[in-house]
């Protein structure tokens, strides 16, 4: 900053000291033009009569006036003829400005420097009386005066520069006290009461708005910190209760228990990390999704590779030449294979196999499903590229465990098997298996059930679609199907089927953050998206015709209908995010919700209240939390569903212990969270009922049955789930001889009679 002020100082002291010395110049050259033409018509006679005591006394009158140091006048010759006193040996020799102007004949000036003297001459000719140059009249200037001013000029700058600098180095130091000492004060402060145990809350981000590569650290090691010490306080207190919590610190743990040294493969559809080019450039984000929040902490404790489809628009600038990158981009800790599909084999296997086939045929939701030959056929391709992928990454893992992820891979598990016999392989199936009879109509049953039999634990979320896998096991193949230890062996190979219920990650009560009442968030949501409101019900959904948003809003009409004192006082608010709208059924759901929400509003609407506020936009995290937090009910009424999750993170987002959640007994839900009020979405007068049973439950009843939902899922968290799925893994004993040739050990026999793998 001073090298700049000097510099700009500088610069403009130079232009203000020629600007001063120009004007000097400018003036002293006129005025000595003008005195020299007047005096040279009273040099002029004199000269032509020879009258030398009149010239001299001319020359000394004008002597050494102001800047003017005398006048000489000179023959044809250049002699001197009368001359001021003090002068004459400034003018030896002859100046060249006399030769110029007796000889040309015109007025000649200009500066030079004589004898260490910087001087301006003016040379003027005189003529006789024959109009011939008969002599000359020199004037002498001293210019010292010029010098003088633009010293002073730059002695004037030199002071405001010395003031400038004393002013910008005070309010430099003022600013770094209280801007920069301060902040970084208040900083170290809250870190040692952090590191003593009291820090309850992170300094203002705007005190390290200043250093944001620190700023950007703080606060991740801010939330590792309080995580870290809520989730040891919750081990001790449990502890003491002989109880136990599953964190993320020890799932990892015991995930390298359980792997004894292998390395872990996973593989989904979605990817944990998405890149996409945007206005800002290259920016990353993490899908909202509980099987990052559950997979991360496994990957990361054993070094593991997560193979996913790459969608984003910048994921191919991200990666290396084997479409490889690690990730977390924060603190890289595991290995994202990106897997890359045509649009022809997205829209196959993805919009078309899987979710317009096997999505409606899996959920009891009376939306036909749709097969089609070339949509197979993309499953099928896609299905091995991404078998070709794992392949690659494994190379020579003698003891490689993957989990493969949901129904976009039912061929996967039998694929990978046939190459890498050896292979640990556990796929989960996150939406319902339906009863053998709604099954048989795909026409490639058998080609999934044998692909899904290829993986040695097949996990599902409740018992009841274990039994209907077996079930159509037992119908659609011959296998030996073992229902007292739910397994199943196929081409001598074993697979287990097991229940294991996803859940949420549900922190510490420990876990210090600043909340509001859940009345002020009301007050803040009624602001922002303008609505009045006693009472809030919520829906956050997809809009998927699996989750009975259509009956949700007749059920409210009819609670209207029955019990007009909640018109005007009650509204449900629904978020509900577009979801494939490429698909025509989806399309069709999106008016059919619209269309209905403007039905039902236009029938009770008063003033600026209204029964239903229709949310279509992307809600992440943060937001759904406020409105989880704001709610009196919340309302889940899934026609069928394999889990639902909102039912559980609307659970575990009630610190207070209030809401009363409203659950359809068709979800896997509703087999765990036994307190709250089910319903059957289907019979929409009970439903609208079960809403007020819900705002009118006494207090301390809400109270007791939020309690208790809320120990399940503290008790059965996301950790649980994947220490659960892994562990059903591993536990499991594969004779490695008889697989490399199409078989594996029953799951159930003891283990001496099998060589294991760890």
């Amino acid at each position: 900053m001073i090298v700049g002020i000097t510099l700009v100082s500088t610069v403009s002291s130079w232009y203000e000291v020629q600007r001063e010395k120009d004007e000097l110049r400018t003036e002293l050259e006129h005025k000595a033009g003008t005195f020299a033409e007047g005096l040279t018509g009273n040099a002029e006679p004199l000269l032509a009569s020879g009258d030398l005591g009149s010239m001299t006394r001319l020359v000394e009158q004008f002597g050494n006036r102001g800047q003017l140091l005398g006048l000489a006048i000179v023959d044809r010759a250049g002699a001197p003829l009368a001359i001021t006193h003090g002068i004459a040996s400034l003018l030896r020799p002859s100046p060249v400005q006399l030769r110029d102007a007796l000889t040309t004949n015109k007025t000649v000036s200009g500066y030079t420097r004589i004898r260490f003297r910087r001087v301006y001459l003016v040379v003027a000719p005189l003529h006789g009386a024959d109009k011939n140059v008969a002599g000359a009249m020199m004037l002498v200037y001293d210019t010292g005066f010029i010098r003088a001013a633009t010293l002073r000029v730059w002695g004037m700058a030199l002071i405001h520069f010395g003031f400038q600098v004393l002013i910008i180095a005070g309010i430099t130091m003022l600013i770094v006290r209280w801007s920069l000492m301060r902040p970084i004060a208040r900083a170290a402060q809250w870190m040692h009461e952090l590191r003593m145990g009291r820090g309850e809350q992170a300094p203002p981000m705007h005190d390290l708005d200043f250093l944001e590569p620190l700023a950007s650290e703080v606060a991740p090691l801010i939330a590792s910190v309080h995580e870290a010490r809520a989730a040891a306080a919750a081990e001790a207190r449990l502890r003491n209760a002989k109880e136990q919590i599953w964190t993320a610190q020890r799932l990892a743990d015991n995930v390298k228990t359980q792997l004894a040294g292998s390395h872990l493969y996973v593989v989904s559809n979605r990817e944990p990390y998405i890149h996409n080019s945007g206005p800002q450039g290259i920016t990353v984000s993490v899908p909202a999704s509980g099987l990052v929040t559950a997979i991360e902490p496994i990957l990361c404790a054993c070094n593991g590779t997560w193979v996913a489809h790459g969608s984003g628009s910048a994921d191919r600038e991200t990666v290396d030449s084997h479409a490889r990158l690690m990730v977390p981009p924060a603190e890289p800790r595991y290995t994202l294979r990106r897997v890359w599909l045509t649009n022809e084999e997205e829209q196959g296997y993805y919009y078309g196999f899987s979710n317009e086939g096997l999505w409606p045929l899996c959920h009891i939701a009376h939306t036909r499903p749709t097969f089609r030959a070339a949509d197979w056929e993309q499953y099928i391709r896609v299905n091995e590229k991404f078998a070709d992928a794992l392949v690659e990454e494994i190379g020579d893992d003698e003891h490689p465990v993957v989990l493969i992820q949901d129904y976009h891979f039912a061929l996967l598990p039998r694929i990978l098997k046939e190459r890498l016999p050896h292979a640990r392989v556990a796929i989960f199936w996150h939406i319902p298996w339906p009863n053998p009879e709604s099954f048989g109509i795909c026409p490639w049953q058998r080609e999934l059930v044998e692909g899904l039999l290829g993986a040695d634990l097949i996990g599902f979320h409740v018992q009841a679609h274990c039994n209907n896998f077996l079930d159509t096991v037992d119908r659609a193949l011959e296998a030996r199907v073992d229902w007292e230890h739910f397994s199943v062996k196929r081409n001598d190979h074993w697979s287990a089927v097991r229940p294991i219920p996803i859940s949420v990650d549900m922190p510490s009560e420990e876990y210090s953050v600043e909340e509001k009442r859940s009345d002020e968030y009301r007050r803040l949501l009624k602001a922002e998206w303008n609505f009045e409101a006693s009472w809030l019900a919520l829906g956050v959904d997809r809009m998927d015709y699996t989750k009975g948003i259509l009956e949700r809003f007749q059920a409210v009409e009819s609670m209207l209908d029955n019990h007009a004192q909640y018109v005007g006082e009650f509204t449900l608010i629904q978020v509900g995010a577009p979801s494939r709208s490429t698909i025509p059924r989806y399309a069709e759901l999106q008016r059919d919700l619209e269309s209905e929400a403007e039905r039902i509003n236009a029938r009770f609407q008063r003033g600026n209240w209204r029964p239903i506020l229709l949310i279509e936009v992307q809600q992440d995290r943060s937001q759904l939390l406020r409105f989880y937090r704001a709610a009196h009910v919340c309302l889940v009424t899934s026609l069928h569903d394999g889990m639902n999750l909102v039912a559980k993170e609307f659970v575990a987002a009630r610190r207070d212990d209030r809401g009363v959640l409203v659950l359809s007994r068709f979800t896997g839900a509703a087999r765990e969270l036994r307190d709250a009020i089910l319903v059957n979405p289907y019979d929409t007068h009970s439903t609208g009922e079960a809403i007020v049973q819900a705002l009118t439950m006494e207090s301390s009843e809400m109270t007791d049955r939020m309690r208790r939902m809320r120990r399940w899922i503290k008790e059965h968290n996301i950790y649980w789930w994947a220490s659960s799925l892994l562990s059903a893994l591993c536990d499991l004993r594969i004779d490695v001889a008889s697989e490399s040739q199409g078989a594996s050990q029953d799951p159930n026999q003891d283990s001496s009679h099998a060589q294991t793998v760890s």
